[in-house]
């Protein structure tokens, strides 16, 4: 597994996915746009839901399925690792001295639920019957949950270069790429095959970039979305970093409007094959601004990329990249059906093969159109994991595909 993707559709070998957990169960009505959730999902029916999709994933593609929260116990077996990533969740609330205490009486797996579910200062109490909690209160959060870890496209990509490890916009979700990075660099199964294309060496406070807004367009090209979670900097130094790579000769940088249906790239479209993507409706004609960057030189170990404006629409760009395009809109660009699909990430399929996606089952307009286009769709049950405002794509995250 060299940890490398050339393509957004070549068949599924290997994939990283995070089974629900106790983190779901902490969203109340009153902490749940804190925690960047638009509702309260059914945690039980939920893990159902999740558990049909990576059964799916198995059974029709034979691919070797990871979870997120095994391979953090086994990394976290590694006790700098442990107090790194421990320190780093207890600073936020300002409880970094709770260190000592955790480490000395949470085992590993407790530590790695803690981790992503979070703890309070009751639970934590029971633990540690002589906590020195002071004023905190028993249900405050000593360790605050990651309900968004689900989604796990966001905290990092697989490029032809290797990988761009997240720089998270929202706070909250920081915590996520730490975790991702570190099992990543240091679990016996990748450690040895990652090359990393960002965060840069000596970046502390590196701008922000996300997952989803990470396409692979072709063997020779990426597109990066300029967001309201990716910032222009940062494209600049995954642009830098790929080109000089070598794997790919183009990175596109694509200026998406501020709203909510385009909070990442691959809510305006997904490419399902060589020459079929599905979007929203004329989500590819509203974005009117790209950048192409390319390599100029490299002179002296530095190296100096080229960016160029381009006058043109998103699909404009792809029908460039991609010879003899194809574009099928969400619910087949029927106005009201699309709309209400969309919000359900009716664009955000996964696709496990060429022409062959698994989509949620509420989009039913949309699945038919896909199938009429000779696309086999498999669907999921999506009553509660669509509550997190994300499709089957946000939910996985590809280790290793066939080549293209």
């Amino acid at each position: 597994m060299n940890l490398r993707l050339n393509s957004e559709f070549g068949t599924l070998k290997a994939v990283l996915m995070h089974r629900p957990g106790k983190e779901i169960d902490r969203l109340t009505p009153y902490n749940k746009d804190l925690l960047l959730f638009e509702d309260v999902p059914y945690l039980e029916a939920m893990q159902k839901e999740h558990d049909f999709f990576t059964d799916l994933i198995k059974q029709t593609t034979g691919a070797q399925v990871f979870r997120l929260h095994e391979l953090l116990i086994q990394v976290l077996s590694n006790r700098p690792i442990l107090e790194n990533l421990m320190h780093d969740a207890l600073t936020k609330s300002g409880l970094t001295h709770f260190k000592e205490h955790i480490l000395d009486r949470l085992s590993t797996a407790e530590c790695a639920t803690a981790l992503s579910a979070g703890i309070k200062v009751h639970e934590l109490k029971r633990k540690i019957p002589n906590l020195p909690v002071g004023e905190l209160l028993d249900y405050a959060f000593v360790i605050p949950p990651s309900p968004n870890l689900y989604f796990q496209r966001d905290p990092m990509a697989i490029t032809p270069g290797g990988i761009i490890f997240s720089s998270m916009k929202k706070e909250g979700r920081q915590r996520e790429a730490n975790i991702l990075r570190a099992i990543f660099e240091n679990h016996v199964d990748f450690k040895d095959h990652v090359n990393r294309l960002y965060p840069i060496n000596g970046h502390d406070m590196p701008p922000s970039i996300e997952g989803g807004d990470v396409i692979v367009l072709s063997k020779h090209a990426v597109a990066i979305g300029n967001s309201e979670r990716t910032d222009e900097k940062a494209i600049y130094h995954v642009a830098k970093a790929l080109l000089a790579e070598g794997s790919v000769e183009r990175v596109y940088e694509v200026h998406l409007p501020k709203k909510r249906q385009y909070m990442h790239l691959d809510t305006v479209f997904t490419i399902l094959d060589e020459n079929l993507v599905l979007t929203y409706p004329d989500a590819l004609n509203a974005v009117l601004q790209t950048s192409l960057y390319t390599l100029k030189e490299i002179k002296d170990d530095k190296i100096h990329i080229k960016r160029q404006v381009l006058n043109e629409s998103l699909l404009t760009v792809l029908e460039k990249e991609i010879p003899h395009l194809e574009i099928l809109s969400t619910a087949d660009g029927k106005p009201d059906y699309s709309m209400r699909e969309q919000w359900f990430d009716g664009a955000n399929v996964f696709a496990i093969g060429p022409r062959r996606v698994i989509s949620y089952n509420r989009n039913i307009h949309t699945n038919r159109a896909l199938r009429n286009m000779g696309v086999e769709v498999l669907e999921i049950p999506s009553s509660e994991l669509s509550r997190g405002l994300g499709g089957p794509r946000c939910m996985t995250m590809p280790l290793s595909r066939a080549k293209i």
